[in-house]
């Protein structure tokens, strides 16, 4: 496996595993309140991986903690406006095409901050995933539903996660108040991942806290639930994210963020198999569209690898 290839493979593997969590979420908020759990899923996964990483979380410097935080407190508003989605939600498909708009959205956040250069084919993408938003809205005449809005929220703040997270695994410059040019120094993935999940446990703490009941969740927990949280938290979190914070620290590029594309049709699969669920033909063309435009965004690098493996054949 090349250098090239490796970390599009490691995130094709974390689009499976972000699916199954997926599952897990939604068999766990149907037993207590959505904030709660995510709260416990995170303290959790981000504990597990503290305890291997506690070493090199000892070595890091304040400024690196600090990056680690602030990832950590982006992601924790994307993950709480996901969940109260999933929590509304009557379909998890389109659901999970809604959060995938994230996607689009990386390069526009990696431009408008961060002055990275794009393909003309971001700004081809953008109206494509608006027109799929617009047939997913179709059903209430263009006033979309609080699963709908939480999940679009959830996506333009992931967008700026999966940007913040890239540069913080990655060394690069930065130019300081004085004009001056410094090095950031990266921070390796376990220790990132592992501060990053135990931030997002903690302000989805607090944000249970405040709003949520506790009384009926603790005082006579189902069996089930126990094991729901435990694959959620070890599986669909410690083992995604760490996955994908490693695949970001092989490449100093935000588009490969386009590669998660393949999320919401595993999600959309799963949840067929395992919910029932079947989509109406406009919510189709509608995820459709959305799918379409993750294409688009990425029509560059898709073309370039049918090009090698055409020669390769040829040869």
């Amino acid at each position: 496996m090349t250098n090239v290839h490796k970390p599009d493979l490691i995130l094709v593997g974390v689009t499976l595993l972000a699916a199954t969590s997926w599952i897990f979420s939604k068999e766990a908020i149907l037993l207590m309140p959505p904030l709660l759990f995510m709260a416990l899923r995170f303290l959790i996964a981000g504990g597990f991986l503290a305890v291997f990483a506690y070493r090199s979380l000892a070595r890091l410097s304040g400024d690196q903690v600090k990056r680690g935080v602030g990832v950590g407190l982006v992601f924790g508003v994307a993950m709480s406006c996901w969940v109260m989605g999933l929590f509304h939600a009557k379909s998890m498909g389109e659901g999970a095409f809604i959060t995938s708009l994230g996607v689009v959205i990386v390069p526009i956040i990696a431009r408008l901050l961060f002055k990275e250069a794009q393909p003309a084919s971001t700004w081809f993408a953008i109206p494509v995933a608006v027109a799929g938003l617009a047939f997913l809205s179709l059903g209430n005449g263009f006033q979309p539903e609080p699963a709908q809005i939480f999940f679009a929220m959830a996506a333009s703040i992931f967008a700026l996660y999966f940007t913040l997270n890239t540069r913080a695994a990655n060394q690069r410059t930065a130019v300081n108040r004085h004009g001056n040019t410094i090095a950031k120094q990266r921070i390796p993935a376990l220790p990132l991942t592992a501060i990053a999940l135990l931030t997002v446990g903690l302000v989805t703490l607090v944000e249970s806290l405040v709003t949520e009941p506790w009384q009926p969740t603790f005082s006579d927990p189902p069996p089930l639930l126990i094991w729901w949280i435990l694959a959620s938290a070890i599986v669909g979190t410690a083992g995604r994210f760490l996955a994908q914070t490693y695949a970001q620290s092989l490449s100093t590029h935000s588009h490969g963020a386009v590669i998660l594309v393949i999320e919401p049709v595993w999600v959309s699969l799963f949840a067929a198999g395992w919910f029932d669920e079947i989509m109406t033909p406009v919510q189709l063309a509608g995820c459709g569209l959305i799918f379409a435009a993750l294409i688009v965004n990425r029509w560059g690098v898709l073309s370039s690898a049918i090009r090698a493996s055409l020669r390769k054949r040829r040869n």
